[in-house]
This record gives C-alpha cells, structure tokens and sequence, in this order.
C-alpha cells in the first residue's frame, strides 16, 4: 500500500489534512469517503523511479526522503515507542504504524510510514531505515540489523533506546550548562556597545569644549566611541567575513586536518576535543558490540563519528591493526590521545573476556568524565565573564569621572 496525502472537508464543513493509506488514489478517496469526509485532493507521497528506488514527490514544505529529519529528542522517542511495542510482541509493521500515528509532526509521520512501507514490501528494518541517513545514522542502521539478524531485536531497541536517551540527556546538559555564559557574553558585549555609541558621547562632549587636556584615557574613549559610532557596520562586517573566511578555510581538507592536529595539543580545547571523541567513540563501539556487531565492523562504523579528522586517521590505523589481529588495547594505545584509564580498562575485559561490559563501562566513565570537566570550566567562565563585564563598564565610568577629578584639583 501506498502512502497519500489528503485534504478533505468533515461534515461540518471543517477542512482536514493527513496522510491514509490505500492501494490507489481512487481507493484512498474511498476511505476517506468511507469516514464521512469529502476529499478535496489526494496526491501521493511517494513514487517509484525506474530503478525501484522510493523518493518522495512532496511532503509539506520539501521532499521528505532529502528534508525529512528527526532531531535527538524525536529520535529518542521513537526508538524507544518502538523498542516498547516490538517487545510487547506487535509485528515490526505495525508497531512503526502506531508509532507514526503517536508523532504530532506530519513530515515525521509521512516518514514513519514510509519506512513502515518498504517493510511491508519485504524489506528488513535497517535497509529500509536506509532510505533516509540523515535521521538514522550507519550506526544506528547497524545496531538495528544486527537484532534482526540475532533474533533479539527487541533487546536491541531497548540497548539503542536507552543509547540515544544519554546522548540526547549528555548534549542537553552540555548546552544549557552553556547557555548562561554565553547569555552574559552577549549582554556585556551589547550594554558595553551601547554606552559606548550612545552615552559616553553625550557626557564627554562637556569636557571636549573646555579646552583643558583630557586624561589618555578619556581620549582613547572618546575616539572609540566616535569610530564606532560612524563605522559601526563596518565592524559588523568585518566580523560576519572572518567568520566566512573562517568557515571556508576549515572547509579545505588539509586546513581542516592541520586545525583538528593542533587542537588536540591546545589546554582546555584539547582536553574537551579528546574526551568528547573518547566518549562518543566508546559509547558507540559498546552499543555495537553489545548488539552483536563484530569488533572491527563496530570499530569501523564507530570510527566514523568521531568528528576530530586527525583522531580518526589515527583510528583509521588502529582499525587495520585490528583486522590484522592485534589486540584492541594495544591499536587505541597506539593512537595517542585516548586517556590511560580507557586503556587499562578496554585491556581487562580483553584478559576477562568481557570485554562488551567493560566497552559500556568505558562509555559511562568517558561520558561522566567530559561532564565533570565541562561543568567545571564553565563554573569558572561565569565569574570571569561577570569580572570582564564589570571592568569593560569601570573603564567606561574612569573615563568620564577622571576629568571631572582633575577639575576638581584645578578647583583647588
């Protein structure tokens, strides 16, 4: 069955839109027919083109295969529905049927339903959850093939589920943690503008007509104020192109590659760049390995979401030295820029063989690592932005009283 998209007038005249399903347009006119609503178009979600391959003609605002996204919130939930139902026994196709029907979101129902589509027409989950990457990555492909293969998808979703609930919670955290400095930066930088364009011109311009020498800093103020009071687009401009510049250098791959090097040996930027990819690194090879992945197909796909470029050529190598039969501490010892924790710990389940549990164990102290670290940093960074603040405003204020002081001397 087909995916369509209505609009239609109920009875009391109200129009209404969706998606239905149907083997035709004609019959997806004659179900809504059937519910008392008067279709007034039915146009098709999806069609096929020559190869077989589905793309969807029009969903809402844009194409749905190449728009249609969940974010990590909507991600989360749905595996999670959907490991809840797939365990409470109901047949994959209806789950995911249930599961869009819950979703508020018409784009994402539209979505929900196409993969539910493609299962029907005999499709596994995970090629079917292909057709769309920029919701369900590799690995999350991965994970979910390897319980379909295993017997035990339902565990599988439950492990994924719980998996991007911390990704989605551990980011969460990062960003509101964030929120209030970078709040207070803008603040200041706005407060610290504004007195510069529109108050210090006023209260300075008395003592500019006196004739007396102002103090150095009064004239550095003064001159400040009125560059940025004539070529305050200018400054704007400036900013907005080194950003582009910016942008487009770190754009090039050997830029980028040189940049992500450096960053790993920077204090404080190297310390957040290596834990954030050791956490996101092991947090997924465990989900994988725990799923059933094999170690290297898990440490392939597990490579590619480490997003520091020099990190993963690293990996890169220590993948192949896996395949190749060493031992999986000794390939990350070989890396560089993984802690000696996650590599004395990845070694004991190695010797124990228990190395999936000792993976999850790794991910959760990576992950509660990064966070401490993070929290810490950014406690610091609230005093300091509140100092930076308060001196951008006491230079303002001891440019504007010296002269008034040295008046009053003169008075005297």
């Amino acid at each position: 069955m087909a995916v369509y998209e209505f609009a239609a007038l109920d009875a009391n005249g109200r129009q209404k839109k969706g998606l239905i399903e149907g083997d035709s347009s004609r019959h997806a006119r004659q179900l809504l027919r059937d519910q008392g609503l008067a279709p007034l178009s039915v146009s098709s979600a999806k069609e096929s083109n020559g190869s077989g391959t589905a793309t969807l003609e029009r969903i809402g605002a844009g194409r749905l295969s190449g728009a249609a996204r969940l974010s990590p919130l909507e991600l989360a939930l749905f595996t999670r529905q959907l490991a809840t139902l797939v365990g409470a026994g109901l047949p994959i196709e209806e789950a995911l049927g249930a599961v869009a029907q819950q979703n508020e979101k018409q784009k994402n129902r539209a979505m929900i339903m196409d993969v539910r589509n493609r299962v029907l027409e005999g499709r596994s989950l995970a090629v079917a959850m292909a057709d769309f990457p920029k919701t369900f990555a590799p690995m999350y492909r991965s994970t979910v093939a390897s319980g379909e293969q295993s017997g035990y998808l339902d565990a599988v979703l439950t492990n994924l589920a719980s998996y991007t609930e911390e990704r989605y919670e551990s980011n969460r955290n990062i960003q509101m943690a964030l929120f209030y400095p970078v709040l207070l930066l803008i603040i200041s930088l706005l407060i610290v503008s504004g007195l510069m364009i529109y108050v210090v011109p006023d209260i300075v311009e008395v003592f500019a007509h006196t004739g007396d020498d102002l103090p150095m800093l009064t004239q550095v103020m003064i001159s400040l104020s009125a560059f940025l009071q004539d070529y305050f687009w200018a400054v704007g401009l400036v900013i907005a192109a080194t950003i582009v510049i910016i942008r487009w250098l770190l754009a090039k791959d050997d830029i980028r590659l040189r940049w992500d090097r450096r960053k790993l040996s920077l204090p404080l930027i190297g310390k957040v760049t290596r834990g954030g990819n050791a956490s996101r690194f092991a947090s997924t090879l465990s989900i994988l390995t725990t799923s059933g992945v094999p170690l290297v197909d898990a440490m392939t796909i597990a490579t590619e979401v480490v997003s520091n470029r020099a990190l993963k050529k690293r990996l890169t190598v220590a993948l192949q030295r896996v395949s190749e039969g060493s031992s999986l501490r000794m390939a990350l010892d070989s890396v560089g820029y993984f802690p000696p924790m996650m590599l004395h710990m990845v070694g004991s389940g190695e010797a124990s063989g228990q190395l999936d549990d000792m993976l999850a164990k790794v991910a959760e102290y990576q992950q509660q690592e990064l966070e401490r670290f993070l929290q810490t940093l950014i406690q610091l960074l609230q005093p300091l932005m509140l100092l930076l603040m308060a001196g951008m405003v006491l230079t303002i204020v001891m440019a504007v009283l010296l002269p008034i002081l040295n008046m009053n001397q003169l008075d005297f």
